[in-house]
């Protein structure tokens, strides 16, 4: 394997702030090997890129590094984890490393919008050396970027050593993962664990076809993780990802918990929402509340098209995947397992939908503030009115007529009761401490009543 340190600033978008605002900095490298097919035993030469970000103070390192298997269906490379929970993984002090595993990030071709944002198509001199043989690769490339972040002998993560190394990816980097779970990771043996966010029902196929290939029962069939897994597992399921739409939903492939598989069900939230496309993209911990405040506030701009409602403006999925890295490092790094949480609950519809309570909530999951004292019923369930609108579930404030009858106090009474819920997330393991204030400086402003 040959690795390159390429200057200058790497073209990752991972929000309008730059790193150092963070205390961290980024490097980028390419690099290049041979790559082999799980599926056909085919060999094929490749050169990629990975972007390190690493805390600026060596002291400040904890010691895990969080590999991200980057996000494709926009047609650009996206750092999907760190754009939902790049506050927890700056101030605990984690090593990130980004990897353009998949063939679109790099060369360009189908995504889910039809537009190519490849590394090639935004920078064809930078990025002229990148050669990419196709997702039946992906899977090995993957490992290899992993086994190059343990050996810190090469320098990527500079003189830090790393006790720990865990891998993440959202959406559809999460249905490659699944696969790498059950077909790769008995045989690779590279990661320390697994944070699987946002999945569908069914996996990516191991031998590189099109996830979007419909008519292919391979791309279409749920599939559940295997039950002899190998590292602790943690996966995080909206509600549009339980229920699904374009695809089976993850409710076909649930399986139970076990003593290295962990599943957070979080009632309330969408595939994507107000934190994936606003708030995410300044929020860098220095950013006044007021902009963060402003970040949340109810929008039915989308992408440039304006909606028939507005998109999911909860902010427990930016929050709970926070604590979902926590634990999933705890349980890595100390072999204390991770809470469990009831699964959301279904009707017996066929297809099933969600259970609510009598203000739209659904009930059973992860339970926080937002569903448990609600201002709003958020949904991971949407209309299709754009390219990507079904992603990002729905939101609709209570009038004054409800919240009243929920909270005659007015305000006292909702932030009383939101703070008792708050506190038992929190000792439940589902929310950090470290959010807490923030948390509850939102909530005093987007009560309406």
């Amino acid at each position: 394997m040959v690795i390159t340190p390429v200057p200058g600033k790497p073209n990752l978008l991972i929000g309008v702030y730059e790193p150092d605002t963070l205390g961290y900095r980024a490097q980028e490298f390419f690099v290049s090997g041979t790559a082999s097919s799980y599926a056909t035993g085919d060999r094929a030469e490749y050169t990629t890129r990975i972007v390190v970000l690493t805390p600026t103070d060596d002291a400040a390192f904890n010691g895990t590094v969080i590999v991200e298997w980057l996000n494709v269906s926009g047609g650009i490379d996206a750092p999907a984890v760190w754009f939902m929970a790049h506050r927890e993984i700056a101030r605990a002090g984690y090593a990130y490393v980004a990897v353009s595993a998949q063939r679109v990030g790099v060369e360009g071709g189908v995504s889910l919008v039809g537009a190519d944002m490849s590394l090639k198509a935004q920078d064809p001199d930078r990025y002229a050396r990148l050669r990419h043989p196709g997702d039946a690769f992906a899977y090995d490339i993957f490992s290899q970027a992993g086994q190059l972040v343990r050996d810190s002998a090469n320098g990527v993560l500079g003189q830090r050593n790393p006790e720990a190394v865990i891998a993440a990816g959202e959406s559809q980097s999460a249905a490659y993962l699944t696969t790498y779970v059950n077909d790769v990771d008995p045989l690779a043996e590279v990661y320390d664990g697994f944070l699987v966010h946002s999945r569908f029902g069914p996996a990516a196929p191991l031998d590189g076809s099109s996830v979007y290939e419909t008519s292919s029962p391979d791309v279409v069939a749920a599939v559940p993780f295997r039950p002899d897994l190998r590292v602790p597992l943690m996966t995080v399921i909206t509600e549009t990802d339980l229920i699904g739409g374009w695809r089976t939903g993850y409710h076909s492939a649930r399986r139970p918990d076990n003593d290295l598989f962990r599943a957070w069900e979080i009632p309330g939230t969408a595939h994507a929402d107000n934190y994936t496309i606003r708030v995410g993209f300044i929020d860098n911990g220095s950013v006044p509340i007021d902009d963060i405040i402003a970040a949340y506030a109810p929008t039915n701009e989308l992408m440039g098209t304006r909606l028939s409602y507005c998109i999911n403006f909860a902010p427990q999925h930016h929050y709970v995947l926070q604590a979902a890295i926590a634990q999933l490092n705890t349980w890595v790094r100390t072999g204390e397992p991770a809470p469990t949480a009831p699964p959301m609950a279904l009707t017996e519809a066929d297809p099933p939908r969600l259970d609510l309570d009598a203000n739209g909530v659904a009930k059973g999951g992860v339970r926080t503030p937002w569903v448990d004292v609600p201002i709003a019923t958020t949904s991971g369930i949407a209309g299709d009115e754009s390219a990507m609108s079904f992603l990002f579930g729905s939101g609709e404030m209570f009038d004054t007529a409800a919240l009243r009858a929920l909270y005659p106090r007015g305000s006292a009474e909702y932030l009383e009761r939101f703070t008792e819920a708050l506190d038992r997330a929190i000792t439940c393991g589902f929310i950090l401490p470290a959010d807490r204030s923030e948390i509850l400086e939102l909530a005093a402003a987007m009560f309406g009543g």
